[in-house]
């Protein structure tokens, strides 16, 4: 028997409120699919392979919580496309901290056979590296949730 979803949408973790929108890898990759161009039901489901009730659900939940809009197909009068919001846009960073990751973590030496580069000029993506907004560079281990300026961090607030 499955459990119960918690609602994380009240938490005061940044990643757990993440979580409540893109929190399952079929979102993550619905989203990536789409910064490859898909645009189509069709080709969300040809992709991934998903069961169509499945991709329905997450994409509906993707367009609610705005990281998708839907808009008229030009090329199908009776269909739809779905398209990234800046919302959704901003997603691209997360996505290319996770190829990162797991180019890193999960493949052999000479087993990865692309990179990610830039569009334009094919040049190869730079590592993404912690700094703090004066420059300093920040390792792993070497950060912490504090209050944010001009709010009211209190006793009652959930940290992570």
């Amino acid at each position: 028997m499955k459990g119960k979803r918690t609602d994380l949408g009240d938490s005061q973790c940044g990643i757990a409120r993440s979580l409540q929108v893109v929190g399952d890898w079929w979102t993550l990759l619905i989203v990536r699919d789409a910064f490859k161009g898909k645009v189509r039901f069709g080709e969300f489901q040809k992709s991934l392979g998903l069961a169509k009730n499945i991709l329905s659900t997450r994409l509906k939940k993707l367009v609610d919580q705005g990281v998708f809009r839907i808009e008229a197909d030009p090329d199908a009068p009776a269909s739809h496309r779905y398209l990234l919001t800046p919302k959704g846009e901003k997603l691209g960073i997360t996505l290319v901290a996770l190829w990162q990751w797991g180019e890193e973590h999960c493949f052999a030496p000479g087993e990865l056979a692309y990179q990610l580069v830039d569009q334009s000029s094919a040049e190869p993506i730079a590592r993404l590296h912690l700094e703090t907004t004066g420059g300093k560079s920040v390792e792993a281990h070497g950060f912490r949730v504090g209050p944010r300026p001009g709010t009211r961090a209190g006793a009652q607030s959930r940290l992570p």
